[in-house]
């Protein structure tokens, strides 16, 4: 037998319904506008970073990358990256547009890159482009090639326009 309302009613929920009204809570000053407790404003501070690693065989083309806080290159990614930290594997590539406060290269890098903070670039570390930095910090046997410049306006840029090895 089915009723309009559904295909399982059952009185005893009809009847139950009926007899107990659902009346709304009163309004007073204690539940209109709770203020904000130190709980939750710690619970805003911890909030868990947000990292992305881009595995190896992995290929990430033509994308936007916001609100990352770590982001960890061991495959391929061809992108725009505003984030804290990059990270680039020995085996890992990146191309495009970077934005963050300090970078690590262990593998590739090409386009452009603004370093915040410090950029380190590992023995094995290959970077071509419009470099960008506050602090550099280059291993022996590192490549470096581009347009390198310090981010300090009292600095003066410095052009590299031939493919360096380091062996400082």
């Amino acid at each position: 037998m089915l009723q309009k309302d559904g295909f399982f009613r059952n009185r005893r929920d009809e009847s139950f319904r009926q007899t107990q009204p659902i009346a709304p809570a009163p309004v007073t000053a204690a539940n209109t506008a709770p203020a904000p407790s130190i709980e939750m404003e710690k619970k805003v501070d911890e909030r868990k970073e947000s990292k992305l690693v881009v595995g190896p065989d992995i290929k990430l083309k033509g994308v936007e990358i916001s609100d990352c806080d770590t982001l960890v290159v061991e495959g391929r990614v061809d992108a725009t990256l505003d984030a804290r930290i990059l990270e680039i594997a020995e085996n890992g590539v990146f191309q495009g547009t970077i934005a963050v406060d300090q970078a690590e290269i262990r593998g590739r890098f090409e386009g452009e890159i603004t370093v915040r903070k410090q950029l380190v670039i590992q023995g094995t570390g290959k970077v071509s482009g419009k470099v960008r930095y506050a602090k550099i910090k280059v291993e022996e046997g590192a490549e470096l090639s581009g347009d390198l410049a310090v981010l300090d306006k009292s600095a003066t840029a410095i052009n590299v326009n031939s493919k360096r090895a380091v062996n400082a």
